[in-house]
């Protein structure tokens, strides 16, 4: 009984979670706009590619996020490798700080910014939102990356050291290995909370730069279209796909590695 109940808790989580999901993604191949349904159609897919607004507003979104993950995924990793050789009391300092802006409520961080550009004289635009969209990214990956220092064997650096690179190669060729699985979680992240933002946006893009997230906003002022849903249906594919790719590969990566430990014995 207790296995039961264990099981059904489970698939009402999941049902709860993934059952919106799925009526999104059967309706955005419903012929008709309303909740009934009408038959089965693509018009929505293609509406959606002839829809200039909402492909300009998807382009902004991923040129966005791809820059700011990948930036992200530099300074973040840099910050995380500084701030664990450092003594404990800033560390101690600097981690919270981290935490801190992962904590904080996003129309804080968007008004904070806001100000901030007002105060230096920068114009709303794509060069303010991509800098707004770094700056709460960085933390996602420093948080990632940490525990994986943290994994690592302290001696691996000066290994490296005696076995002839210099401080460059021993970090590139033994700490960046070591610590990748929590860059590259920490990148995908940070794409996703690129993608997906909002509020930070709203207050950092200026009326001249539109993301999707603000695009889907301004609909809401009259009917949503289904092509919202098509959109919604692809973004969730394309986001799964890369998750099980991940997934795969570090599974791979597992085995192999188990594998090899598996000889040396």
């Amino acid at each position: 009984m207790k296995r039961f109940f264990s099981k059904f808790y489970v698939a009402v989580v999941f049902a709860f979670l993934y059952l919106p999901i799925a009526v999104l993604i059967i309706y955005s191949f419903n012929e008709s706009k309303g909740t009934i349904w009408t038959g089965f159609s693509f018009k929505w897919y293609v509406e959606l590619v002839k829809n200039k607004e909402i492909m300009s507003a998807l382009l902004n979104t991923l040129i966005i996020a791809l820059i700011a993950s990948v930036c992200s995924a530099i300074l973040g990793t840099a910050a995380a490798v500084g701030m664990h050789n450092m003594r404990r009391l800033p560390k101690s300092f600097l981690k919270n700080a981290t935490y801190l802006q992962n904590l904080n409520p996003e129309i804080v961080t968007g008004i904070s910014l806001m100000l901030l550009f007002t105060f230096f004289r920068l114009n709303a635009g794509y060069v303010t939102l991509l800098l707004a969209h770094i700056t709460f990214c960085v933390p996602t990956v420093v948080l990632n990356v940490l525990p994986k220092l943290r994994q690592m064997n302290v001696n691996l650096y000066e290994a490296a050291m005696d076995l002839g690179c210099n401080k460059r190669q021993a970090f590139f060729k033994a700490v960046l290995p070591e610590i990748m699985p929590g860059v590259v979680s920490g990148t995908l992240m940070a794409l996703t909370y690129s993608i997906d933002d909002f509020v930070i946006s709203f207050f950092t893009a200026g009326p001249t730069t539109q993301t999707l997230p603000i695009a889907i906003y301004s609909m809401t002022k009259k009917r949503i279209s289904p092509e919202i849903n098509a959109l919604s249906t692809i973004l969730f594919i394309v986001v799964l796909a890369i998750l099980v790719i991940v997934n795969i590969i570090s599974a791979n990566k597992e085995k192999e590695e188990a594998r090899r430990a598996s000889f040396r014995k």
